[in-house]
């Protein structure tokens, strides 16, 4: 099992807020997601023994790939898993950062495709493309900048992308693994081709197996394996009641009209995951404990990954186990503050996780 922390580069604060969004007004972050800080997030989760740390893309956050660079320059080991839009900038171009990346981290750069789930959002970077429309140019775009990264020189002419004599000077050596999440078909199928780690968020095991087990055969199908990763928030403490008192004040922390108002936003959006999200608790404060120690307060406000971990830092630990007997080997964890939780999961939970079980 590999552990990633995240990045909060819309700003962090003691109470769920949005990861990629800007901020309605009234919510603004107790603490500005500052280099300063993000530095701070990220040395914590370096020395507590996370593996890398994400950083999210979107309208209302920090460009991740500058973000990124510069916390590199301030960190020794810890990767740092970017997250990146195709079609907003050219697979060549991406290609040529990314092996700048390398050569100035020391091979530290890892990419999240998001092809983009909200209309809205992509018409006002300028991108009208269509659901399956976005996923057929992201396979693409992930093609072009694999060819890109073994040298030149090459032509494509698709439909999306046109090249002539393209190419790094010299083939990239260390290339970066791709993580890419997505639950509809088209996304499917892309991943099933480009990826190497499939990402899902946070669902009952019975759904994330069921994923499992489909994205494997159309793997196969392509002739490639795959790797799979889980994106989970944590609300670990010494016992099960510390843990959901923790929960119930986050819940506490979110206004009705907060909660409306972010529904609304997620219904107008063509991402099938973030439909599969709002499901789990249907806009409801109510029953949000969806699996044993799985709670899905947290998609009330936040898009994208909405559920947590919640129980002891045993429990805790016992359900991440469970989602890794599934086939599961990467997890991004986060939680509020993300400074003081990196430290606290560092400390009481990955350690049950990375020592040996006793054999009987």
């Amino acid at each position: 099992m590999r552990f990633h922390w995240f990045l909060p580069t819309t700003g962090d604060g003691h109470h769920v807020r949005p990861a990629t969004t800007t901020v309605a007004a009234g919510t603004a972050a107790d603490r500005p997601a500052t280099l300063g800080y993000l530095t701070q997030v990220a040395g914590a989760a370096e020395a507590s023994g996370f593996d890398a740390v994400l950083t999210p893309v979107g309208a209302g956050c920090m460009d991740p790939l500058v973000v990124c660079g510069a916390v590199a320059a301030r960190t020794e080991r810890l990767r740092l898993l970017v997250a990146f839009r195709p079609g907003f900038t050219l697979p060549t171009l991406l290609a040529q950062q990314a092996q700048t990346f390398q050569e100035i981290s020391g091979g530290r750069l890892l990419l999240n495709v998001v092809t983009g789930g909200d209309p809205l959002e992509q018409r006002a970077y300028g991108d009208f493309l269509d659901h399956d429309a976005r996923y057929t140019r992201t396979g693409e775009f992930l093609s072009v900048l694999r060819r890109t990264w073994e040298g030149g020189p090459f032509d494509h002419e698709g439909e999306h992308y046109r090249v002539e004599g393209g190419g790094l000077a010299k083939p990239l050596a260390d290339v970066p693994e791709i993580y890419f999440g997505g639950a509809s078909p088209a996304a499917e199928r892309v991943a099933a081709a480009q990826a190497d780690v499939y990402l899902m968020w946070g669902e009952p095991p019975a759904m994330v197996g069921e994923r499992i087990a489909r994205m494997r055969r159309l793997a196969a199908e392509a002739g490639r394996e795959l790797r799979f990763g889980i994106r989970l928030h944590v609300i670990a403490r010494d016992t099960s009641e510390e843990a959901w008192a923790c929960a119930r004040r986050l819940l506490d922390g979110m206004d009705p009209e907060r909660i409306a108002a972010a529904q609304a936003r997620f219904a107008r959006m063509d991402s099938v995951g973030q439909s599969r999200m709002a499901g789990l608790h249907g806009g409801s404060a109510d029953a949000l404990e969806i699996s044993p120690n799985l709670w899905a307060g947290v998609g009330l406000v936040r898009e994208g990954a909405g559920t947590a971990l919640v129980g002891s830092y045993a429990e805790v630990s016992e359900r991440i186990r469970g989602y890794a007997s599934l086939g599961l080997s990467e997890f991004i964890l986060s939680g509020w503050p993300h400074l003081e939780e990196a430290w606290r999961v560092g400390d009481f939970v990955l350690p049950r996780l990375t020592a040996p079980v006793p054999v009987p």
